[in-house]
């Protein structure tokens, strides 16, 4: 198998665009023998000419402006790699807050794509509530975190509004039963308008569900034991949505807002704020799925 080297094909690229060896031997610190042995070594390898040395000027034939696009895509590359993984300016640390009920199925692949970019940076992801979250970020303990909640405070912008759907066991009947049974956490943003909304229709409910775990919650829903909320989208698949006919009150969409400080604007930060709006503005319609 034969290789290419990079540093030849450097040459080849600055030969092409300096239109002779001895401007591009300038331009890379390199004796005019050197660069014209790279050249050399070149169409050897390849065994084809890739200069047209007839004319008083040298020029490319028609395999040498092949393979120039070639060259120069994977210099590009090769330059982009090693300031990924050696710049300095790309090292260092960052805390992306998150609500529960959202980290997936986007969060996985954003944080996937942003560690590919940027492999020296290490995201802390905390996973919390929204009041938490927008408590911690007001005393600079996030960088950047996402809410869900009906409104947006200054300094957010909304990514994507979502509904906001009762959700059950499969096939399962809790939501027939009177009293209502209800399963959330203790902190949850949706379970005070959603017992507001219970009273108004006058159905009669208890929280049979106070907890602190989301996965106690979930466990006791996909047991049929209790009713539950969630952001349309992001049901885990042993759930499914209530379709009740009606007679479970609609529920208040939810806002998914991003607040980030603006105190921070390099590359780095600017890059995961970009990630984290494609992943759920790209989904303001449907399902939200992983990007």
């Amino acid at each position: 198998m034969r290789n290419l080297d990079i540093t030849t094909l450097r040459s080849f690229v600055a030969v092409a665009d300096a239109g002779g060896v001895t401007r591009a031997a300038g331009f890379l610190h390199l004796t005019q023998s050197a660069v014209s042995m790279q050249l050399k070594r070149l169409e050897e390898m390849l065994d084809m000419q890739l200069f047209d040395r007839s004319g008083r000027t040298i020029a490319l034939t028609s395999s040498g402006e092949q393979l120039l696009a070639y060259a120069r895509r994977m210099v590009a590359l090769n330059d982009e790699v090693i300031s990924r993984l050696t710049d300095q300016a790309f090292e260092g640390e960052m805390t992306l807050g998150v609500p529960h009920d959202i980290v997936y199925p986007a969060i996985p692949q954003v944080l996937k794509q942003f560690h590919a970019l940027y492999p020296r940076v290490k995201v802390h992801l905390e996973a919390s509530y929204t009041k938490t979250l927008k408590d911690q970020f007001a005393r600079g303990a996030c960088d950047i975190i996402l809410t869900t909640e009906q409104g947006l405070d200054q300094g957010g912008q909304t990514l994507c509004t979502k509904d906001l759907i009762w959700v059950g066991a499969p096939g399962g009947t809790a939501w027939r039963q009177r009293p209502l049974q209800l399963a959330f956490c203790k902190f949850c943003m949706f379970r005070g308008p959603i017992t507001v909304e219970l009273d108004k229709q006058n159905i009669p409910w208890e929280m049979n569900v106070d907890t602190e775990s989301d996965r106690a919650v979930e466990a006791s829903v996909s047991a049929d034991l209790a009713v539950h909320a969630v952001v349309d989208g992001t049901q885990p698949p042993f759930l499914e949505r209530i379709e009740h006919g009606g007679a479970l009150p609609p529920l208040t969409p939810q806002k998914i807002n991003l607040y980030a400080d603006s105190g921070q604007n390099g590359e780095v930060h600017k890059a995961l704020v970009s990630l984290l709006q494609g992943a759920f503005q790209e989904r303001a319609t449907g399902k939200l799925r992983a990007v």
